[in-house]
């Protein structure tokens, strides 16, 4: 599959390759993946990390591998996720440990936002935020987005939907 290349100021997102496993599955490892499905075996790892490609195969869309565009070390992942029983389409983000606090889950975020709504056709987006991940929230708040209401998901708990701005709204510089 062609996957799309974005890039920012100081990020390359591109699909997942087979060398970005090692990476993906130490971060699953880690408690960090505590908001996105919580550890998993490296066997279970590559499972999620088959899924991710899956997902672009049958959506068209799915997450992008984060890699800093100066070392191109791998910083997380960012995309736009609609899985079976999704409320609705989401953008989500995960970055890796030693990549936080520079601004990237904003920086991947906004790229990601702005494909979604002008290539895959979309006209607004949720983020589904853990009430405990302060960090998102606060992602979530510098794009924009508000926290519009409570879910109990199935496998998750307890998350609160953030709304982004609307491609429209975005367009007309309201957000």
């Amino acid at each position: 599959m062609n996957f799309p290349t974005l890039t920012t100021a100081r990020l390359t997102l591109r699909g997942f390759v087979p060398e970005d496993f090692d990476g993906f599955a130490a971060f699953y490892a880690d408690d960090r993946s505590r908001f996105v499905g919580g550890v998993k075996t490296r066997d279970e790892a590559w499972r999620q990390f088959g899924l991710e490609f899956g997902h672009w195969h049958l959506r068209g869309y799915g997450n992008f591998a984060v890699t800093e565009t100066a070392t191109g070390k791998l910083a997380g992942y960012a995309g736009p996720w609609n899985p079976e029983g999704w409320p609705e389409p989401e953008l989500g983000w995960s970055l890796f440990a030693g990549f936080e606090g520079k601004g990237y889950a904003t920086e991947a975020a906004r790229a990601v936002r702005d494909w979604a709504y002008a290539d895959c056709g979309w006209t607004t987006a949720i983020s589904l935020v853990d009430p405990s991940n302060a960090g998102s929230a606060k992602v979530c708040t510098r794009l924009g987005a508000w926290h519009e209401s409570d879910m109990d998901h199935p496998m998750f708990g307890a998350l609160q939907i953030w709304r982004h701005p609307s491609a429209v709204d975005l367009a007309k510089g309201v957000a």
